[in-house]
């Protein structure tokens, strides 16, 4: 059911921080309660967290933790964005290195590498991604992550010569968004061998989705194409 608009706010609001970081210091002791709270869920996982745990971690109070977040949901807010920032960044940077001059092997490539190391410097990422898609107060910043990573995809594709209909476009970035995604959280907990042989296998599954349906004149199944 969609939330009012006052209710919409009145979520929002709180999961605002209490304060923005200006100061340096300020900016540093945020940095350092998302660090701790990434490392945290980790080692404890999300329904262990709590405003206590993470005030102790730091070596403050809680009253001094509610100096810059309000509540345990604000901090994992606050994660979520600086991810998906990270994420934008590596997005546009793949769409201004030449993306028309690539082929689609090597576009497939540099999008895994790109995306995959974000993932990897995301402290408490499989947790946090919980929460994402859980918490009803983080949901929003799950369909901001689909709505942000489509649109980059379907802009790269159109402009790698892909001339399927808008509505298959969109349905090929959402299926690469989420093959990725689910087989980036099998990445990241891998080592070595493995890992790079689970990524290789990623690349070939989204060429061979890919490569057979960049030209479609008209999708297939049409009842089943999500709508742009």
């Amino acid at each position: 059911m969609d939330l009012s608009n006052s209710e919409q706010r009145k979520r929002k609001s709180q999961l605002a921080p209490r304060r923005e970081p200006v100061q340096a210091r300020a900016r540093e002791r945020t940095r350092k309660i998302l660090d701790i709270t990434g490392r945290l869920l980790e080692e404890v996982g999300l329904n262990d967290l709590t405003t206590i745990l993470i005030a102790k971690e730091l070596g403050v109070s809680v009253g001094s933790l509610y100096h810059y977040f309000p509540n345990k949901h604000a901090i994992l807010y606050a994660m979520g964005e600086q991810w998906l920032v990270s994420m934008t960044e590596a997005l546009d940077e793949l769409g201004q290195s030449g993306v028309e001059q690539m082929s689609l092997q090597e576009f497939i490539s540099e999008l895994v590498r790109r995306l995959l190391i974000v993932y990897r410097e995301q402290r408490g990422l499989l947790p946090l991604v919980q929460a994402m898609w859980g918490i009803p107060e983080l949901h929003e910043l799950d369909e901001r992550h689909d709505e942000l990573i489509i649109s980059h995809l379907c802009d790269m594709f159109r402009r790698m010569g892909f001339t399927c209909p808008p509505n298959e476009m969109n349905r090929l970035a959402r299926a690469t968004l989420e093959t990725c995604h689910a087989v980036f959280l099998v990445i990241v907990n891998q080592q070595g061998v493995r890992s790079e042989r689970t990524r290789e296998d990623l690349e070939g599954m989204l060429f061979s989705m890919l490569d057979s349906r960049r030209k479609d004149s008209r999708p297939s199944g049409l009842g089943d194409v999500e709508a742009p």
